[in-house]
C-alpha cells in the first residue's frame, strides 16, 4: 500500500487539478489566480505540516533547504502557467495532459540517463515509440 498510495494521490490530484485549471475564468490573469492557488497550497501544506509532525519546528525545517525547493516552486509556476494558458487557447482537457505526458516521458528518460546513469532499455525505448506513436 506504501507503494500504490502516491500515485493513487498523484492521479486524484490531477484530475481535480485539471478540471479547476480549465475551468479558470478566462478573463482572469492566469499570475493573477495563481496568487490564490499559492497562498491557499501554502496554507495547507503548513497545516498539514503541524498535523503530521505534532511539535515539529517548520523554522528548523527550512535551514534544511537547498536548491530543489525553490527551482520546483518556479517550475510548478511553469506547469500551471502553461495548462492555464493551453486551455485559455483552446486545448481540450482530454488533449492536453495526453501531449505533454507523452513528450514528459520521452524526455524523462534521457533525463533519467544523463543525470541519474538510469538505463535506456529496450523497453524504454518500445515506451517513447508508443508513446509518439499515439500522439
Amino acid at each position: 500500500m506504501s507503494y500504490i498510495w502516491p500515485i493513487a494521490l498523484v492521479v486524484m490530484s490531477n484530475i481535480l487539478y485539471q478540471i479547476c485549471a480549465k475551468s479558470v475564468p478566462r478573463e482572469l490573469d492566469a499570475l493573477a489566480s495563481l496568487t490564490v492557488t499559492y497562498l491557499v497550497g501554502a496554507v495547507c501544506s503548513a497545516v498539514m505540516f503541524f498535523i503530521l509532525n505534532p511539535g515539529a519546528d517548520l523554522f528548523r525545517e527550512y535551514s534544511k533547504l537547498n536548491a530543489a525547493p525553490v527551482l520546483l516552486g518556479v517550475s510548478v509556476v511553469g506547469l500551471e502557467v502553461g495548462f492555464i494558458c493551453a486551455y485559455k487557447a483552446g486545448w481540450p482537457v482530454s488533449t492536453a495532459s495526453l501531449v505533454q505526458s507523452a513528450f514528459l516521458s520521452v524526455a524523462l528518460i534521457f533525463v533519467g540517463a544523463l543525470l541519474y546513469r538510469e538505463a535506456i532499455t529496450p523497453s524504454k525505448v518500445l515506451g517513447m515509440v508508443v508513446c509518439l506513436v499515439g500522439l
